[in-house]
């Protein structure tokens, strides 16, 4: 078992998606996934103290129900990331980590510690983004 140093950042010097690559990104998706579930925790918590649905006033029951539905799509939001952050932790298990889902290349460190859930690389990434763009211009 390799031991990280809380300063270790992962480099391109290194053999990639070596067992060092492999622990610092788990730990950096796990830390994230916590973050973003103790987050929504609060949200959910803090949004059932705060509630005016039971209110008399018309524009107080108006601005909970708008105030709890933006909260909703939040938490929603944040439950399809947790989602991507969880198969991005069965990557790294199953030894896909790291690498393009279309072409198999090295998505490269630098990529992956901007966005560590990340499945393609970025000349995938900008060929897809074109042909969106193409297909909604179309």
């Amino acid at each position: 078992m390799v031991k990280l140093s809380k300063k270790y950042i992962p480099s391109e010097k290194e053999k990639y998606m070596c067992e060092k690559h492999k622990i610092f990104f788990k730990q950096k998706l796990n830390d994230w996934k916590n973050e973003i579930i103790k987050a929504n925790s609060e949200t959910l918590y803090n949004s059932d103290l705060n509630d005016n649905s039971s209110s008399a006033d018309i524009v107080d029951q108006a601005s909970s129900y708008t105030d709890k539905n933006v909260e909703m799509r939040t938490v929603n939001r944040q439950m399809k990331l947790i989602s991507k952050i969880n198969a991005a932790i069965q990557r790294i298990k199953n030894g896909t980590y790291g690498f393009c889902e279309e072409t198999g290349e090295p998505i490269g460190v630098k990529r992956l510690i901007a966005r560590p859930i990340a499945t393609l690389s970025i000349a995938a990434q900008e060929k897809h983004e074109k042909e969106e763009k193409i297909y909604a211009d179309g």
